[in-house]
């Protein structure tokens, strides 16, 4: 039972060859036996667990349910969920349970699916390597001295270690592509407004997207289909059709034109993980896909424009965790200012404040035609470098970071080299596109590597059709670390 994929355990809920209540405690069993080590899970509430599966058999037995009906899954700690902790990864909501849930909790709810817990995660998505959480370390269930990737670190690492089907998770700058790349799991980034952020704590709100986590693309389709549709409560919802994901699931890949952008390929990129996506696309040019070079001239103003636009959009979103509207209140205090002060210097940690600072600086007066408009202008310029490059291929194929999983400590003394390890994602939620990360190998150490691919928008059907068919071709994905 501990393989099995999201549409395994399913189809075990069909054959009634087992019920929600004996999936969820088969996975809860899991958690309290790998959580103390990996720390992947902050919360996990066995009873509501169970409440939540009980209800699942009885739909199923009453003939109400749906295709994942009492399938269970882990969420991200920053969707908001009704009587359930929800910390964000953070010491300033350490004590808040949300009265409310989620537009992508809910729509998880109405499908059936079964909450397992609330998985780990940096301090309010700001981080590469989910070292920056206030509730510890998440550790690669591959090689625990290595991070799991960040800020989705604990949903990868509870699908990887196989303590959850699947789990939701977020991605501002690479968070859900290239934690799943160190985890060795499937991760998809939607087309920015195909996830409602309604519920989510926002980050960065022109950059945050939700999306799945699973071992395979078809799971992350399934998830998909639950996940998305438009949202009034949120103003940038896309309104457009609900899909169906799996649809093009079983399509050939021939003709499928895939770019190599030259810029992705040249210094910086370890020989290990070149290694290991050379032979995944020689794969793919097996299964009739032909590869063309591209390029994408200005990749390398990604990183300058993203540590602009995300810190100001940070700043000021965070602004509202003073105390008295919402979050951690400091228990002495002289005055408002110093209470204000005190609050937010006790409740956020050193990413965070790093972060409200270079954003409170570039939208400071004086400072913001230089840097945050300039940022903007960028912005646009990576926009059209993408859309130059989709009139010559498909998808476009890149690493989904320079190199395999670090060691744990390896780089928090160096904020500038943690930030350049996501220099092949941070272009995607730029321009808005969608991208997956898929696994393709193993590099120095035994570390998984991660092949994206990033479709134009509203492919995402292409881009887990690709996956998928790479996915039947190969095993990759069917490894798991040592139990």
């Amino acid at each position: 039972m501990m393989t099995h994929t999201l549409k395994e355990a399913a189809d075990l809920l069909v054959s009634k060859q087992a019920s929600a209540v004996e999936l969820a405690s088969h996975y809860l069993d899991r958690i309290a036996a790998a959580n103390p080590a990996l720390n992947a899970f902050i919360t996990v509430d066995r009873e509501q667990t169970l409440a939540m599966a009980r209800a699942a058999d009885a739909s199923r037995a009453a003939g109400q349910a749906g295709p994942l009906t009492g399938v269970p899954i882990a969420h991200k700690d920053i969707f908001c969920a009704e009587g359930w902790r929800t910390t964000c990864g953070s010491k300033m909501l350490d004590n808040f349970v949300s009265p409310y849930d989620a537009h992508v909790v809910a729509q998880c709810k109405a499908a059936g699916l079964v909450t397992l817990g609330r998985t780990n995660m940096d301090e309010f998505a700001m981080g590469s390597s989910n070292e920056n959480s206030a509730y510890g370390v998440v550790r690669n269930p591959w090689d625990q001295t290595a991070v799991p990737g960040g800020s989705s670190g604990g949903s990868a690492v509870a699908v990887a270690a196989r303590l959850a089907p699947a789990a939701t998770a977020t991605d501002t700058g690479g968070s859900i592509r290239q934690p799943a790349a160190f985890c060795g799991v499937t991760g998809l980034k939607p087309t920015y407004g195909v996830v409602s952020r309604y519920g989510m704590v926002a980050y960065a709100s022109s950059l945050d997207q939700g999306g799945p986590l699973a071992q395979t693309a078809e799971d992350c389709a399934l998830l998909l289909n639950v996940m998305a549709g438009f949202d009034a409560r949120d103003s940038t919802s896309l309104e457009v059709a609900k899909e169906d994901y799996t649809r093009e699931l079983n399509q050939p890949l021939k003709g499928l034109r895939i770019g190599m952008p030259r810029e992705y390929f040249g210094a910086g990129l370890a020989a290990d993980v070149m290694s290991a996506i050379e032979a995944a696309l020689a794969e793919y040019r097996r299964l009739g896909a032909d590869v063309v070079e591209i390029s994408l001239p200005r990749t390398e103003l990604a990183i300058p424009a993203y540590y602009v636009i995300a810190p100001a959009e940070a700043s000021s979103n965070l602004s509202r965790f003073d105390g008295v509207r919402y979050g951690h209140r400091a228990a002495e205090y002289e005055n408002l200012a110093d209470m204000y002060e005190k609050s937010r210097a006790e409740g956020f940690g050193a990413e965070v404040k790093r972060r409200i600072l270079t954003g409170s600086y570039v939208l400071s007066h004086g400072y913001y035609d230089a840097y945050y408009l300039q940022a903007q202008k960028v912005r646009r310029l990576l926009s059209e470098d993408f859309q130059a490059g989709f009139a010559q291929c498909d998808v476009i194929a890149a690493p989904a970071a320079p190199t395999v999983a670090w060691n744990i400590g390896e780089k928090s003394k160096d904020p500038v080299a943690m930030y350049l390890a996501d220099i092949y994602t941070l272009g995607v939620n730029l321009a808005g596109l969608p991208g997956i990360a898929h696994p393709v190998g193993f590099g120095s150490q035994g570390r998984p590597v991660g092949l994206q691919l990033i479709g134009n928008y509203f492919s995402e059907a292409r881009l887990l059709n690709a996956a998928h068919q790479f996915q039947q071709a190969t095993d990759w994905h069917r490894r798991a670390p040592a139990q």
